[in-house]
């Protein structure tokens, strides 16, 4: 996973934590903006998610960051 994915994952999560609690679901769009601005950045992203770790498609943010920690 690149970096600025990586980053970009974990800030989302903290911002949602933070706001909404440790119960807070997301799902891998979140990390966008509404434009596909990044086509390659989101395909890896989608790849991550659904293909390597089979998640459904809202996970607890907590759960989120756990898994890209490990990276």
């Amino acid at each position: 996973m690149q970096q600025i994915l990586k980053a970009k994952i974990i800030e989302v999560c903290n911002k949602k934590i933070a706001i909404k609690g440790e119960n807070v679901g997301i799902s891998f769009y979140a990390f966008f903006k509404n434009k596909n601005d990044n086509p390659e950045l989101l395909m890896e992203a989608a790849t991550w998610w659904i293909q390597t770790h089979k998640l459904d498609h809202f996970e607890k943010a907590v759960k989120i960051k756990k898994l890209v920690g490990k990276l």
